[in-house]
């Protein structure tokens, strides 16, 4: 006698959401539109995730950045052609910024490919690829959903974007989300490949053995230690090997700045020189995701050993050495257990934030005053997110409490990134406190986004600078070209504007004594703080920076050296 086993089977929209669900992934950012409304009517039909609903898709693609950055992944909903290439900016960010988020773009009906009609949302002909193909160049894997490879499919993407830390990009088309397809019953399991015991072995003890005999062995780190999640592991290795730690500045915060194995920030002429000294001088460099760009790098100015070690997420490389299906979370924790426990070598007294003076400033305030009264406003555990400019690099500069994140975009390095991405970012961990900085010409470009943060009752700190234009541009060319110039807003009233009766409190600050009593402000509802600057004023590092950046971009010949061009 045969016994038949009951098939389980649901429609393709569901399952999707089924599986994305499993990820952990509990809000969905995104614009409707004609060819994703039947997949989240089904979204609602479910009934597990919050839809954000931003106001455009470049947004969207930012807030599923930040999300994903403090939660591990994210969800992105887009319909085709006007939605996904409004979108691919952001998600491109993602991709050079190794952030896992799934696109889900709602796309033409099967029947109207094969019929080959010419539908809305297209240029206008029958080439439907070629979204797909304009995503492939920002994506780790794609595809196009059909009943017959959805299941395979949708595993596939999901789990390529959490193992390799990119985002992808999923085709749904619009008149297949309610056909029934047969699905597995188990859950899906988001979890890394087994590294090859005998690479791993081998390279375990490779990187063992040079850590022991070395007399300056240094751990540098890039974002790739974040997005694999082995802090934790280099903690404990440094602890146990007292070895110092170095981060680039894409992962400041990732290594707790009170801690007596971290050394500081690594870029190059950008370093401080003892911090320089030691990472450059290392006769056992461990480079753990370390990417050379010029953004992160002091222009190029690094003089990393060419000796190291580069260990990346699936892969390392030891000298003439190459060790593939090599995972980084599993290889470090062989490494810190194979390692041997040392009672002398780094060690450093640990440098406790300053506290803030209670005396203010006169006059109007400045940089210096402003970065200075910021430094006294952070607390452990906070979230920064700053924009690209001169917010990312006064960040650059605080000292960190312990538990701080910053969520920065130096290698992408798109405007308006931040205001997005603290929409993401307030989803994923809402239980933080989470401080904005961004300049007037960023904010400028998503401002809108704000109306969505407090549709959904959220309550950042917002810090923006009205300084009149684009300050990091100036410092690199044009100091007084009109180009860098913008029109001036009454940003402190927006939250009234976007959100009618909003809670909000709102502030416009010019002089020390204003901020502090902005900053003294309860924290029931979203903080919103506009500081009035000088066009002319800022950093030292934004200066540094960008007359770098003018060398690297123009050359000898360039406009740079034309009196008063730059800031």
């Amino acid at each position: 006698m045969t016994t038949t086993t009951a098939r389980s089977t649901m429609t393709i929209g569901d399952f999707l959401l089924r599986r994305l669900q499993e990820a952990g992934i509990s809000h969905l950012f995104g614009v409707a539109g004609d060819y994703n409304l039947e997949f989240l009517l089904q979204m609602e039909d479910r009934n597990e995730f919050t839809w954000v609903g931003n106001c455009n898709e470049l947004n969207a693609a930012y807030a599923a950045d930040g999300y994903a950055r403090l939660h591990g992944i994210s969800g992105l909903v887009v319909t085709h052609g006007v939605g996904a290439w409004s979108a691919i900016n952001g998600v491109a960010g993602a991709y050079s910024e190794h952030v896992p988020v799934v696109c889900v773009c709602g796309s033409l009906p099967l029947k109207a490919l094969d019929r080959k009609q010419l539908m809305h949302h297209t240029s206008g002909d029958t080439e439907y690829d070629d979204v797909m193909r304009g995503y492939t160049q920002i994506t780790a894997a794609q595809a196009r959903l059909t009943p017959e490879n959805a299941v395979t499919e949708i595993d596939r993407l999901i789990l390529t974007a959490w193992r390799r830390k990119l985002p992808v990009y999923l085709e749904l088309p619009s008149d297949i989300a309610y056909l029934d397809v047969e699905v597995p019953p188990e859950p899906l399991q988001l979890a890394m490949p087994l590294s090859d015991p005998e690479r791993l072995s081998t390279c375990a003890d490779a990187i063992v053995a040079r850590l022991t005999s070395a007399r300056s062995p240094v751990i540098l780190v890039d974002i790739d230690a974040d997005r694999f999640d082995v802090t934790g592991e280099l903690m404990e290795l440094a602890g146990k090997m007292r070895l110092p730690i170095a981060a680039v500045n894409t992962v400041k915060g990732l290594i707790d700045e009170t801690s007596p194995y971290f050394l500081g920030l690594y870029a190059g002429a950008g370093s401080k020189s003892e911090i320089r000294e030691m990472v450059e001088n290392s006769d056992c460099l461990l480079a753990i995701g370390v990417r050379r760009v010029d953004t992160t790098s002091g222009g190029f100015s690094d003089a990393l050993p060419a000796g190291r070690i580069d260990a990346r997420g699936d892969a390392v490389d030891i000298g003439s050495d190459n060790y593939q299906a090599v995972y980084l979370k599993e290889l470090l924790r062989q490494v810190v257990d194979k390692a041997p426990a040392r009672t002398s070598g780094f060690f450093r007294q640990a440098e406790m934030p300053q506290e803030p003076s209670a005396a203010v400033m006169p006059g109007p305030l400045t940089q210096a005053a402003y970065w200075s009264m910021i430094q006294g406003f952070i607390r452990e555990g906070d979230v920064l997110i700053a924009e690209d400019g001169t917010s990312e690099a006064g960040c650059w500069g605080l000292q960190l409490p312990p538990k701080c994140s910053i969520v920065t975009q130096p290698v992408w390095g798109s405007i308006g990134y931040s205001v997005g991405s603290v929409l993401g970012t307030l989803l994923a961990a809402p239980e933080r406190r989470h401080l904005l900085f961004v300049g007037d010409g960023a904010f400028q470009l998503t401002a809108q986004e704000v109306s969505t943060i407090l549709r959904h009752d959220l309550k950042p700190v917002i810090f923006l600078i009205n300084n009149g234009g684009y300050t990091v541009e100036r410092t690199i060319c044009g100091k007084q070209g009109h180009f860098n110039d913008i029109a001036n807003w009454a940003y402190a009233e927006l939250p009234k504007v976007l959100h009618p009766g909003t809670t909000a409190r709102t502030f416009v600050v010019r002089t020390p004594a204003e901020l502090k009593e902005a900053l003294a402000a309860p924290h029931d509802s979203m903080i919103f703080i506009e500081a009035v600057m000088d066009k002319y004023d800022a950093p030292q590092l934004v200066l540094d920076s960008g007359h770098g950046m003018a060398e690297v971009d123009y050359g000898p010949r360039g406009p740079q050296h034309r009196p008063d061009v730059q800031l």
